[in-house]
């Protein structure tokens, strides 16, 4: 690179706003100090039997992580579906490429399933969806989840963050929140994938299913993001269908809910559900988002802060039934959908109704971007890449991944 002319001040590469956000949630998780036992125990006690807690008694102190997970466990509709969902930690879509990816992050091809936390305790193992509800309740090898496998003291417990692969009806353990009782919460993703592969070799857990063991475990390959590793997490053999890349930051801890130090990454060549398509597997003219109605009318997103993308007037707020908190989908077409400055802006939303019930809150500002991106036309995805996001994000839209990881690396 030659150096800048003389007289000239040289000018650093503009820093991304994902990029900002992944520095601050750095910062964040440092200078964090939550009980990570107390907060395991109380997911825990919630996983096994969210309507069992009991009331906390009185303190004459600020509650604590415990106090405040037990409160949670008594919420019931849709309170209760947001507070399990946040529980999980979620990435953001990839709008950048992360500096010293080489060195700082994982990737792992995400199996295609139900994202669930799994649980044993007491002799009994249950997974929960993301909205809380019971996905399985069954017998397993995982320390203390089966009569016949308790070692130490029964309440003993372990919390998985796994994805349900029907296909082969197999858990695939994608993190670690707790095994034995000892938390990982403050842990970094490093060192918990570490304890994943080395812990479960110590249980039958990846053995066929039996009597004793309705389900089999197994754990995801974890690459570094080397050239080798990200060839073999995009197009490498996996014996579950991949539903795209995750990425995360190897010094990140378990952080519930949208976080940038995990990213996603999907394209038609590692997912098959990159975009929305209608009945026939078609891509209609127009994508839906899902947005949270505010007390002042404004439609958000699930970010904290959340991006407004929009708003409702009061006459239309009240002809439709609608409360602040409940969840919207709208209609984006393309023709709607413009670039300012380089930025994503949807000049107008049609409204379609409320989504599935048990959906547990809006999508993340990246998702929506991501999601419009891929179905933009060729012409306006160059010139949204090119201006916010450099050319290696179009050699991923291209599917020229040997591209791709040669600018990457």
């Amino acid at each position: 690179m030659a150096p800048p002319p003389p007289n000239r001040p040289y000018k650093r590469p503009a820093i991304s706003d994902q990029q900002r956000r992944r520095e601050l949630a750095l910062q964040a998780q440092s200078a964090r100090r939550a009980d990570a036992q107390a907060r395991a125990r109380s997911l825990a006690n919630s996983l096994l039997s969210p309507s069992s807690a009991e009331t906390p008694p009185e303190r004459d102190h600020e509650p604590t992580v415990a106090d405040v997970a037990t409160a949670a466990s008594k919420l019931r509709g849709s309170d209760a579906r947001r507070w399990f969902a946040r529980q999980i930690m979620l990435p953001e879509w990839m709008a950048d490429a992360p500096p010293h990816l080489a060195t700082d992050w994982h990737v792992f091809a995400r199996p295609a399933g139900k994202r669930c936390l799994v649980v044993s305790c007491n002799g009994i193992t249950i997974s929960r969806l993301r909205n809380g509800s019971i996905l399985h309740r069954f017998p397993s090898a995982l320390p203390n989840g089966s009569k016949r496998d308790i070692s130490g003291p029964a309440s003993s417990y372990s919390i998985l963050d796994c994805i349900f692969h029907e296909p082969d009806e197999t858990y695939y353990i994608i993190d670690m929140i707790s095994w034995r009782g000892y938390s990982l919460y403050n842990c970094t993703a490093e060192f918990r994938f570490f304890w994943v592969n080395s812990k479960l070799t110590e249980t039958t857990a990846g053995d066929p299913p039996s009597t004793y063991h309705r389900y089999r475990f197994s754990a995801v390959p974890i690459y570094e993001c080397t050239l080798e590793g990200l060839q073999a997490a995009y197009s490498g053999s996996t014996p579950y269908v991949k539903d795209g890349l995750l990425f995360y930051n190897k010094h990140a801890h378990y952080q519930a809910g949208i976080t940038p130090l995990a990213l996603v990454w999907k394209d038609e060549a590692c997912s098959q559900y990159v975009i929305d398509t209608d009945s026939k597997g078609q891509v209609p003219n127009e994508q839906h988002v899902v947005l949270e109605l505010q007390e002042d009318g404004k439609l958000t997103t699930s970010d904290d802060p959340p991006v407004v993308f929009g708003s409702l007037d009061n006459e239309f707020i009240q002809k439709s039934n609608l409360r602040p908190g409940n969840l919207l989908r709208f209609a984006v077409r393309d023709e709607r959908v413009k670039l300012v400055d380089g930025k994503m802006e949807i000049s107008e939303l049609q409204f379609v109704g409320k989504p599935n019930r048990a959906r547990a809150f809006a999508d993340s500002h990246s998702k929506v971007s991501g999601h419009l991106r891929m179905h933009f036309s060729w012409e306006n995805m160059i010139s949204f890449m090119t201006r916010g996001h450099g050319l290696i994000m179009i050699c991923i839209f291209r599917l020229c991944f040997s591209m791709l990881l040669g600018m990457l690396l």
